[in-house]
């Protein structure tokens, strides 16, 4: 970027062993990484911007209740899109299956803890056969989750995060899961039938819901986000089910919209007096993008410093922020 050297804003830090003064606030995070009012994550608060004919292929997917399958280079937006979408629907919290070589489907449709249950055998004295004692051992995973609740009437949504990750078998695992809506627990199926079922948690909550005859059926199909970095093809099987979205790169001006958006989380412009340089720093950004690959979110995290007065282009800075992904950068 081009322009006078500006004046080094105060350290932080400084590496001297001298104390940053009592009773000083530290600057204020991001927009996008200050927690959410009223609980809830910081990430649900950040704007999603995609163009018309992406939004068009989501609403496809949502109408025919098929997964998404988000393709696009790191840093696109693949895993944003789907809080993106629960927000926007009222879906509730997204349930999140982060996929990596070692899951299986099991994993991701419930856990049961033996070890747990045998050091605490007692059956419940309430329950015949103790039943409430083995679904006190249950909890849905995040797949099993999905198909067993509903937000507010609603169907959950589901992010399954990085499916290229897997082990090559897994994508055809999931097929019949997602085509059927439903799944059998063996440790419950076992139990004699009762018409009061079994209770077992859920992901990420310690509600309840009941299992009946040990098997979990969707009352609704569940809305599914799959995304993947393109590191491997998945089998055709599984794609035909799929409704596919690439994720192409933002241009100058839809970063800019990006930018603002963000930002405009701050309740004022606090980017008016900086915005040329914002400017040259996004006409930069894209230069440098496409000679290594740069994420969005770097950008983001260097138009915050620009704006708090630490320059990002500077060598080390520009090294430690904007850094090419494929220039040993990792994601």
């Amino acid at each position: 970027m081009s322009g006078d050297p500006q004046p080094r804003p105060e350290r932080l830090f400084r590496g001297t062993g001298e104390h940053y003064p009592d009773g000083v606030a530290l600057p204020e995070a991001p927009p996008w990484r200050r927690p959410a009012a009223g609980g809830g994550t910081a990430r649900d608060r950040r704007p999603y911007l995609i163009g018309p004919e992406q939004v068009d292929v989501v609403n496809a997917a949502l109408r025919l209740r098929r997964p998404l399958l988000v393709t696009g280079n790191p840093g696109t937006g693949k895993s944003s899109l789907a809080y993106a979408v629960a927000d926007e629907l009222g879906l509730g919290p997204v349930l999140v299956w982060p996929v990596n070589t070692r899951s299986t489907l099991t994993d991701a449709l419930y856990r049961y803890d033996a070890i747990g249950r045998l050091r605490n055998e007692a059956p419940d004295p309430q329950t015949p056969d103790g039943q409430a004692g083995v679904g006190s051992y249950v909890r849905l995973g995040p797949l099993g989750t999905a198909l067993a609740t509903r937000h507010r009437g609603r169907p959950r949504l589901l992010l399954i995060d990085e499916l290229d990750k897997s082990d090559v078998d897994l994508p055809n695992d999931l097929l019949h899961v997602l085509e059927e809506g439903e799944f059998t627990i063996p440790e419950l199926a076992r139990l004699p039938d009762s018409p009061e079922g079994v209770p077992v948690f859920t992901e990420g909550s310690r509600e309840r819901v009941t299992v009946r005859s040990g098997s979990v059926r969707c009352a609704d199909f569940p809305l599914v986000v799959i995304t993947s970095n393109g590191e491997r093809d998945f089998p055709a099987a599984f794609l035909r089910r799929c409704v596919r979205l690439e994720l192409p790169e933002p241009d100058a001006g839809q970063l800019q919209d990006i930018v603002r958006a963000h930002f405009a989380a701050s309740g004022a412009d606090v980017l008016a007096e900086h915005w040329p340089k914002v400017e040259e720093l996004i006409a930069a950004f894209v230069v440098r993008r496409e000679l290594g690959g740069l994420a969005t979110d770097q950008l983001l995290h260097a138009v915050h410093l620009l704006e708090q007065g630490v320059h990002p282009d500077t060598r080390h800075l520009r090294e430690a922020v904007l850094r090419e992904l494929r220039d040993g950068g990792g994601r």
